[in-house]
C-alpha cells in the first residue's frame, strides 16, 4: 500500500446510548475521533478508547429486537387488484 493515501484504522468504542450497550471495534474513525472530540471511555481491558455515539445499534434497533411490527400487505394487494383489476 502506498503511504499517506489510506486513512488511520484503529481500535474505538461505538456507544448506543438509547439501548446502554457498546462494543469495541476498529475503525477508520478512530483517528478522526480523536481529533475533532474529547470523547474517550476507559474500557474493560483498563485502556481508554476513543467513543463515537450512535443513534441505533443492533441493541435498539426494531428489526433485532423483535419489536418490528408488520405491515397489513395483502390488504394493499386486494386494493391494487380491486383499482387496477387482475388481468389473466
Amino acid at each position: 500500500m502506498r503511504e499517506g493515501l489510506h486513512p488511520e484504522y484503529g481500535p474505538v468504542v461505538f456507544r448506543d446510548r438509547a439501548a446502554n450497550y457498546a462494543f469495541l471495534t476498529r475503525s477508520t474513525l478512530s483517528a478522526l475521533s480523536a481529533r475533532t472530540s474529547e470523547k474517550t471511555i476507559e474500557w474493560e481491558d483498563g485502556h481508554t478508547y476513543p467513543v463515537v455515539d450512535v443513534e441505533i445499534s443492533d441493541a435498539s434497533h426494531p428489526f433485532y429486537t423483535g419489536t418490528a411490527r408488520v405491515l397489513d400487505t395483502a390488504g394493499r394487494v386486494e386494493r391494487f387488484e380491486r383499482r387496477y383489476g387482475r388481468k389473466g
